[in-house]
């Protein structure tokens, strides 16, 4: 997927898992949150303050 580029405007869990999913086959995913953030980012369990439930989907 070379040269692809994909905007991700989604949240908590299908969208970014899909996200991932095209950038691990090569394409430029760029991901746009809202003001305060993906409402994953407050899914535990966290370590150091940050979420891994989060982490873990956005890994690109």
């Amino acid at each position: 997927m070379d040269g692809v580029r994909v905007i991700d405007l989604s949240r908590v869990l299908a969208g970014p898992f899909a996200g991932q999913a095209l950038a691990e086959m090569g394409a430029d995913v760029i991901k746009v949150e809202a003001p305060g953030g993906d409402s994953a980012r407050g899914i535990g369990p966290f370590v150091g303050g940050r979420s891994l439930y989060y982490s873990s989907l956005n890994t690109n």
